[in-house]
């Protein structure tokens, strides 16, 4: 089994929107991560947190880093099909507009092994 990093791009105005949302609007969305975390049971190692704040470090110094990437998560699965069909339909893709999920497969080292 390979663990597969999953990232969570969305458009700013999907982060102030969830920042503004009610407690009721909150505790469905919180519901639709619940139902899918269940749905994938062990296989989801981690189920993440939301991200932001975002720095991108260079040999030049540091700058402000992409924005749009807003939350992960870490699967494990057999394949990368596998990892895809895992995300397939995630409600995260429903948000709005511009919403997409990025799948990455951890490679091993095999000199730190």
């Amino acid at each position: 089994m390979s663990r597969y990093i999953v990232l969570y791009h969305a458009p700013l105005d999907v982060a102030q929107r969830f920042a503004q949302a009610t407690p009721e609007q909150a505790a469905l969305g919180l519901q639709e991560w619940v139902d899918w975390s269940t749905r994938l049971g062990p296989a989801l190692i981690d189920p993440g947190r939301p991200l932001s704040h975002a720095r991108s470090v260079t040999s030049t110094g540091v700058d402000d880093g992409r924005d749009d990437i807003i939350g992960m998560s870490i699967l494990e699965a057999a394949s990368m099909n596998e990892a895809l069909g895992m995300v397939e339909g995630h409600h995260h893709l429903r948000w709005a507009d511009g919403c997409s999920i990025t799948v990455l497969e951890e490679m091993g080292v095999p000199e730190l092994a």
